[in-house]
């Protein structure tokens, strides 16, 4: 029993780090309607500018300006190659592709700066862990909860009650008529792409540290199952992203805890497992658990 509840409580820690990293999927995805693919190599970006500057800067501070690279990193993708596009009536495959391609591009030359290493983030609680009631999880896991609770909660209060948030809800509804209103959309679409790589840097520094063994050439690719967590909420909605997540976190957790009684499923099962969960929802329900259903008008 405690082995369940303990895959469990980690698979709830972990969820909240994908829920972050499809958070951003989401937030571009609404603001811009493109599947930012190149999140991944952002998130991946941000734990490489961790990892090697921690040790002068101190953690934190690195992490402040591992953010502050990602967010600006995030803009100039959108403002230099993405808008460019958009603006010729680029469809949204051949935005969605573009980002393919900018993600392999950068995620080649962050592998190349790794190489064989294994780059550790530096986080203050190394492999420390918290027992309670039996269970046992480590610090990192809590920290990454914590730390995910508030900046969720922080983004929901400025979606419904900022300007920003309004101005950003008004352009998901009706671009259209929201640039009539006055609303830049252009500002808005960067300041979505911004906010997206502050989020991939905060869930890349708690996703590569312990239990992960720290930044390497496949950091970018494991940021990629946070995919199936952004579509299985739902790709227009924040609370999709959430629940999403977590429950992505969780069937990783449990098929990784139960892999030993799984084995005749073959090796590898928590790699394979978010995207059976994805197909088994999108089965039943092609929008997500909480996406917007297109209606077509005959």
């Amino acid at each position: 029993m405690n082995q369940f509840f303990t895959a469990l409580a980690l698979g709830l820690s972990l969820g909240t780090i994908y829920a972050l990293i499809a958070m951003g999927f989401v937030i571009v995805f609404k603001a811009t309607n493109v599947v930012n693919f190149a999140h991944a190599s952002v998130l991946m970006l941000g734990a490489y500018v961790v990892a090697t500057t921690s040790d002068d800067l101190g953690f934190y501070l690195a992490v402040l300006v591992a953010a502050v690279v990602c967010a600006v990193a995030a803009a100039l993708i959108d403002i230099v190659l993405v808008r460019p596009l958009r603006r010729r009536r680029g469809g949204i495959d051949a935005l969605a592709i573009l980002t393919i391609g900018i993600n392999v591009v950068l995620a080649t030359e962050l592998t190349r700066r790794v190489g064989t290493d294994i780059l550790p983030t530096g986080a203050p609680w190394g492999r420390d862990t918290v027992e309670f009631l039996g269970i046992t999880v480590p610090q990192t896991r809590i920290a990454a909860a914590v730390a995910a609770t508030i900046l969720m909660a922080a983004f929901a209060v400025a979606f419904k009650y900022s300007d920003w948030g309004i101005a950003m809800r008004s352009t998901a509804a009706d671009p259209e008529t929201a640039a009539l209103m006055g609303v830049r959309l252009s500002r808005i679409a960067a300041g979505a792409w911004a906010v997206s790589g502050l989020l991939a840097a905060i869930a890349g520094v708690f996703f590569t540290s312990f239990p992960a063994s720290g930044v390497t050439t496949t950091t970018y690719l494991l940021a990629l199952t946070a995919i199936p967590a952004a579509v299985l909420g739902g790709l227009d909605s924040v609370v999709g992203a959430v629940v999403g997540g977590l429950v992505i976190g969780v069937a990783v957790s449990m098929t990784t805890s139960y892999q030993g009684d799984l084995a005749f499923l073959g090796r590898g099962l928590n790699e394979m497992v978010p995207y059976v969960v994805l197909l088994l929802v999108l089965l039943w329900r092609p929008s997500g658990l909480f996406g917007s259903k297109e209606i077509t008008r005959v």
